[in-house]
C-alpha cells in the first residue's frame, strides 16, 4: 500500500508557491478546485470551477491566492484517504490537478531516450535482442547529441550520412529533425493522480516508467505553471510498430499527473523548469530497486518551442492542454535475466520526485485492475451544473 506524507508530496520550500489541486468530495458528488495552503486545503471553486478556468487567468498565481476559499481539511488528513486500498469513500481524496486541459506529449526529445526509441523499433519489441542492436547504433551515431540542434545544418548533414549507411529511423526524424514528436497522451479527464494504481496493457511484457515535467498551457499559449508525469510507456508494443504509439501510450490509469500544480509566480518560473532534475525510484515487492534521472538542461528543444509547435494558428485548444516534456531516463538495467533489460512488474512503486514540485508516486497495475475511469466531460459539466458553479 502507498503511504503518502505531507513532506514529500509538497515542494522543498513548503507551502510558500502557487499551489493547485483537484478534490474529490463525495459530499458533492465531483471534484473541486483547491489551494494549497499553510492552514490546510482550501475549495475555490466557488471563483474557479474547474482548474482549466484558473490557468485562463492574466495572473493564475495572483488569483488562486486572491480566492478565499472554504476549508476542506488539512492536507495529510486528505492524502491518508487517497490509495485506493485506504480510501473511505465517504471522505475527501486526492485527485490529479488536470480537468479539461488536452493531455498532449512531446517525444524523443533527450538524445538518450531518441536512441532507445531506435533500438525499440530495429529491435522489434523484443527486449532479448536490444544490448546487442544498442551497440550497433551507438557505433554508428554515437550515444552525444546534446550539442546538436534540431533542424540546423548539422543534424541535416547527420540525417543524409544515416540515410546513406541505411541507419535512418523515424525516431531520429523527430529527434533531430525540424518537427517535434507531439501527439495526445490520454482524453480529457482521465489521468490518475498521486497514491494512485498507474496502468499498463495487460498484453506487455516490456515497458517503462517515464518520468517527466508536466507543463501547464492556456488557450493563448501561456505557460502558466508545471507539476510531475508519469508518460507510462509500452516498449514492446512500440516498438513492434510506430503506429501501435496509442495503444503503448493511451490505456486507463496509464497518465500520471501531480501531486500539485505549481503555478509560475516570484518563487517558480520556467527558468526553474529549465534547470530541473527530475529523480525517478522504482521499488518492486521482488526488492529490486531502479533509480534514474532526467535533466531538463539537456532537453534537446526548448519548452517553448515544443509549446509553439503544439499550438498556434493550425491548432487551438480552447480549454487549454497539459504538455508532457518528454524524457531522457531510458532503462536498461537488467531486473531478471542478462541483457533481457526492465520492464514493470505488478506492484512496483514508481516515485517521480524534483525539489521544486514534491513527489508523484503511483502503484503499478494493469490497466484492467486499476480503478475505471467514469467521470467524464459530460458527467463533470452535469455536477458542476448541479453544484450552481457554472
Amino acid at each position: 500500500m502507498i503511504t503518502l506524507a505531507t513532506a514529500e508530496v509538497l515542494p522543498e520550500d513548503g507551502t510558500s508557491g502557487a499551489l493547485v489541486g483537484r478534490v474529490f468530495l463525495p459530499q458533492a458528488g465531483g471534484p473541486a478546485v483547491v489551494a494549497i495552503r499553510d492552514g490546510g486545503v482550501f475549495d475555490v471553486s466557488a471563483k474557479f470551477a474547474t482548474v482549466s478556468a484558473l490557468c485562463e487567468a492574466d495572473d493564475s498565481a495572483r488569483a488562486l491566492r486572491a480566492a478565499k476559499g472554504v476549508r476542506i481539511a488539512d492536507l495529510a488528513t486528505i492524502l491518508a484517504n487517497t490509495p485506493p486500498d485506504a480510501r473511505d469513500p465517504k471522505k475527501p481524496w486526492l485527485l490529479a490537478p488536470v480537468d479539461l486541459q488536452v493531455l498532449k506529449a512531446a517525444g524523443v526529445t533527450f538524445a538518450v531516450s531518441m536512441l532507445e526509441r531506435v533500438i525499440e523499433e530495429r529491435a522489434r519489441g523484443n527486449p532479448a535482442s536490444a544490448e546487442a542492436i544498442r551497440k550497433e547504433v551507438v557505433r554508428l551515431v554515437g550515444d552525444d547529441f546534446s550539442k546538436l540542434k534540431p533542424g540546423s545544418a548539422e543534424a541535416i548533414r547527420l540525417k543524409q550520412v544515416l540515410i546513406d549507411q541505411n541507419a535512418w529511423s523515424q525516431y531520429l526524424e523527430v529527434g533531430i529533425g525540424p518537427d517535434a514528436e507531439v501527439f495526445t497522451k490520454a482524453p480529457v479527464l482521465s489521468s490518475v493522480g498521486t497514491g494512485m494504481d498507474a496502468g499498463l496493457h495487460p498484453k506487455s511484457t516490456w515497458n517503462n516508467p517515464e518520468p517527466e515535467v508536466v507543463l501547464f498551457v492556456s488557450s493563448r499559449g501561456r505557460i502558466v505553471g508545471a507539476a510531475l508525469g508519469n508518460d507510462v510507456n509500452l516498449r514492446d508494443f512500440e516498438g513492434r510498430s510506430a503506429l501501435l504509439l496509442s495503444k503503448a501510450k493511451d490505456n486507463n490509469a496509464s497518465c500520471a499527473v501531480g501531486p500539485l500544480l505549481r503555478l509560475f509566480d516570484d518563487s517558480f518560473s520556467l527558468d526553474h523548469v529549465r534547470r530541473m532534475d527530475v529523480g525517478l525510484t522504482v521499488k518492486g515487492a521482488d526488492d529490486f530497486v531502479l533509480e534514474g534521472h532526467s535533466s531538463i538542461s539537456k532537453i534537446s528543444r526548448d519548452p517553448t518551442d515544443l509549446v509553439a509547435q503544439t499550438i498556434g494558428p493550425v491548432h487551438q485548444y480552447p480549454d487549454g492542454f497539459a504538455l508532457f516534456l518528454g524524457t531522457m531516463f531510458a532503462p536498461v538495467k537488467d531486473r531478471d535475466a542478462a541483457g533481457q533489460g526492465f520492464t514493470h512488474k505488478r506492484d512496483d512503486i514508481v516515485t517521480i520526485a524534483a525539489p521544486e514540485l514534491g513527489q508523484l508516486v503511483n502503484r503499478m497495475r494493469t490497466s484492467d485492475e486499476c480503478e475505471p475511469w467514469t467521470l467524464g466531460v459530460g458527467a463533470l459539466m452535469k455536477n458542476l451544473a448541479q453544484r450552481k458553479l457554472l
